[in-house]
């Protein structure tokens, strides 16, 4: 059977077990409820992962080219958040 690669945010889901403390889970419930819980965690990890991806990306930058300013770091954020916000892609992990 091929498998399909799939980014971020693609592919059908898949259920998988996750263990979370009860207060954290519980703290979950309350804000969104039962039944947009795994959308929750769904998107914080997803913006974990591109924040993970960003710093990937700055480190490099920063290695070929010097150090950059806590200014420059924070309008790359932005930019970054805005154009994969607005594509609706992903860029690979690296």
């Amino acid at each position: 059977m091929d498998e399909m690669p799939y980014s971020v945010g693609e592919g059908p889901a898949t259920r998988v077990s996750l263990s979370l403390p009860e207060g954290t889970a519980e703290a979950i419930r309350r804000r969104v409820g039962k039944r947009e819980f795994s959308a929750f965690i769904t998107a914080a990890v997803e913006r974990e992962l591109r924040g993970q991806i960003l710093d990937e990306y700055l480190a490099d930058y920063e290695r070929r080219k010097g150090p950059v300013s806590d200014q420059e770091r924070e309008r790359a954020r932005r930019v970054f958040d805005e154009v994969f916000a607005e594509e609706g892609q992903w860029p690979a992990a690296s």
